[in-house]
């Protein structure tokens, strides 16, 4: 087992405060109701993994990864990823890690595939002949040379989830982060995706992998450790060819189990 995991949360815990109407603020100004996201989380995961985090919606999928990607401070415990904590050494943190989210309103609508990377390499310091051999290395390996200079609004749902991947791969980052990367895609565009990630990003080049998703023929397809999160902690962890032994249907019984378990405890 590698000395310094890529990434590793011990005791985390995030709560975020509930969102309250006018009224209740006036009646109880200094009522501080919260909800917690992450119940004293922790997970390791060794480098060069592919780790399938599957969990039910409001499970602390999302924010334990926001976390990781030091968009989030955690509230308890600690998280580092390549060995930087991600609260007292946020610079290297973020470094050390790639963010690909699928979200829409992170790209600018009117800005070309290309212009899009432009701008936010510019945030990762690229710049001249530097920036422009990047990007044109990143278009060529997410296969999205050929439609480089169309507007992103253009874009189909899978080419915008491969410029999210470009994106996250601006600053050469070892670990990457991906949330649900398949969700809203045809089968065709989900299997590229899945492929992409396990066959090119983990298998060639050797980056760990954290893939948060839904989809448990997704996890014991292609990943290589598998955890359940439920109710803001891990309730089972251990290397998919063991928790998907039996295939899907075998894993499908061990996940429903374990999130049943959660949600029975007060």
């Amino acid at each position: 087992m590698s000395a310094t995991p890529a990434i590793l949360a011990e005791c985390l815990v995030k709560r975020y405060p509930v969102f309250r109407g006018f009224r209740d603020l006036v009646r109880r100004p200094f009522d501080r109701r919260t909800v917690t996201a992450l119940d004293g989380l922790d997970l390791r995961v060794d480098p060069g993994r592919v780790f399938c985090l599957l969990g039910p919606n409001g499970a602390g999928k999302t924010t334990l990864i926001k976390i990781l990607a030091t968009l989030v401070l955690p509230d308890g415990g600690r998280a580092a990823v390549d060995g930087h904590d991600v609260a007292r050494d946020p610079a290297r943190a973020k470094g050390a890690v790639g963010y690909a989210v699928g979200e829409e309103r992170s790209f600018y609508w009117r800005l070309t595939g290309r212009e899009n990377l432009e701008f936010f390499a510019a945030l990762y310091g690229l710049r001249g002949p530097a920036r422009s051999r990047r990007i044109a290395d990143l278009l060529d390996l997410v296969g999205l040379e050929a439609s480089a200079d169309l507007r992103f609004n253009a874009y189909s749902t899978g080419m915008r989830q491969m410029l999210a991947f470009a994106r996250a791969l601006l600053a050469e980052a070892s670990i990457l982060l991906v949330d649900e990367p398949t969700r809203s895609l045809d089968p065709l565009a989900a299997d590229r995706i899945r492929s992409f990630l396990r066959g090119e990003l983990a298998g060639r080049q050797g980056k760990t992998v954290l893939w948060a998703t839904h989809d448990l023929g997704e996890a014991a397809d292609f990943a290589d450790d598998i955890a359940v999160i439920s109710r803001g902690s891990i309730r089972l962890s251990g290397p998919a060819a063991s928790l998907a032994a039996g295939g899907r249907a075998a894993l499908r019984r061990t996940y429903e189990q374990a999130v049943e378990e959660s949600e029975a405890k007060p």
